[in-house]
């Protein structure tokens, strides 16, 4: 089992920019991907992006462009800049990792994007 814990999340006006992070609580070396989900209210959770072991990278549509995913292997850190921020963004941020025995969830940072 992997412990994560998000941060970073906040207020911000629309077109602004946040740093999410997400620390794990062992290396990157066991986990076989990492990625980050969000749910806004009444709606299914859904991948904003991922990142595997190699590096290769893969984006939500609705957020190509504008969300950069990232990690620092030496921290056991994953990161996720999201620029250009829109009020459809708002939403309640996840961090997962997925290794060979299973898939674990941080408790989530909220991001609200208002002016």
């Amino acid at each position: 089992q992997v412990q994560l814990v998000e941060s970073g999340g906040g207020l911000v006006q629309p077109g602004g920019s946040l740093r999410l992070s997400c620390a794990a609580s062992r290396s990157f070396f066991s986990i076989n991907v990492m990625g980050w989900y969000r749910q806004a209210p009444g709606k299914e959770r859904e991948l904003v992006a991922t990142i595997t072991n190699g590096g290769s990278t893969n984006y939500a549509e609705s957020v190509k462009g504008r969300f950069a995913i990232s990690r620092d292997n030496a921290k056991n850190t994953v990161y996720l800049q999201m620029n250009s921020l829109k009020p459809e963004d708002t939403a309640v941020y996840y961090c997962n990792a997925q290794t060979h025995v299973g898939s674990d969830w941080g408790q989530g940072t909220q991001v609200t994007v208002s002016s």
